[in-house]
């Protein structure tokens, strides 16, 4: 089935978005208009936190473990056409960026086994497990290999989310480059615009995605109701300078972190405490105080 993504991301709550006149607390103590866990839409936070509490506990069994996650995979995508939907759609835009010429379909410990796995079986491709260790191995109708090298040979990246590109910078490129080959192109579920596709244009990777988070985005929820103009004006500054957008929200609203520090809940106040201790968006002192 074809997939309608943005409406995906706000039904399996991927996407969450914060009230008017509110913005989320992040755990780096700063503040922003949206959470983004693109693995959620493996059928929802819940079937996405249980494949992850599996990779953790299933993935140190090299040997058994690229099967059992196939097989997991394979299950979700025969029950959800959701999440069916969602690969059928990366395997398209794969094939138009040179999928069917690739050597292999490769993926990062952990979320981008939720996508990168099917990717490469419904291309008839290798799926090649990239482990934070730079340790890797080698998938392919339900063998398992150690993967030595990869001279001459040129494979595909299935991730779920591009934000600054960190992770492909110091672990998925050197640890496909260390081996002698490359990574055409980094295929992304969804790219927070932050930077990400330019660090890759520079480290010589071609990066494409789904779905990108800007202007065209948040117009579209705003056409289907999922906010309203003044919640789209906070993610449009938002998208343009996170810094200063939120800066003038604190400053604005400066009860919002008042409450936030005075709160019953612990992570909130944590978090609240965090960001007055360090004080990134540079408030007045009077601002930051309880």
């Amino acid at each position: 089935m074809a997939i309608d993504l943005t409406t995906a991301l706000i039904q399996t709550q991927a996407l969450r978005l914060s009230p008017p006149g509110q913005v989320f607390w992040y755990t780096s103590g700063t503040v922003g208009p949206y959470y983004i866990n693109t693995h959620y839409l493996y059928g929802g936070q819940a079937p996405a936190e249980e494949l992850l509490r599996f990779i953790d506990a299933e993935s140190g069994d090299r040997q058994a473990f690229p099967g059992r996650l196939q097989a997991r995979v394979e299950a979700r995508a025969a029950a959800d056409p959701v999440y069916a939907g969602l690969v059928e759609a990366l395997v398209e835009r794969a094939r138009k960026v040179g999928g069917e010429q690739a050597d292999f379909v490769s993926g990062g410990e952990r979320r981008d086994w939720f996508f990168s796995p099917l990717v490469a079986s419904r291309l008839g491709k290798p799926h090649l497990l990239l482990y934070k260790d730079h340790s890797a191995l080698w998938y392919r109708e339900g063998k398992v290999e150690p993967m030595a090298g990869l001279e001459g040979k040129r494979g595909i990246h299935v991730a779920d989310l591009i934000t600054e590109a960190s992770s492909y910078v110091r672990d998925w490129i050197p640890a496909i480059r260390q081996r002698g080959g490359e990574m055409s192109c980094a295929l992304n579920v969804v790219d927070r615009a932050q930077g990400g596709t330019e660090a890759l244009q520079q480290a010589q990777v071609r990066s494409e995605a789904l779905l990108r988070v800007d202007a065209n985005l948040f117009g579209a929820l705003r056409r289907a109701g999922h906010i309203d103009g003044q919640q789209e004006q906070v993610l449009l500054a938002y998208a343009a300078d996170p810094h200063a957008a939120m800066k003038a929200f604190l400053q604005e609203n400066p009860e919002f972190l008042r409450q936030a520090l005075r709160s019953t809940d612990e992570r909130t106040a944590s978090r609240a405490r965090l960001l007055a201790a360090q004080n990134p968006y540079q408030l007045a002192p009077e601002l930051v105080r309880a």
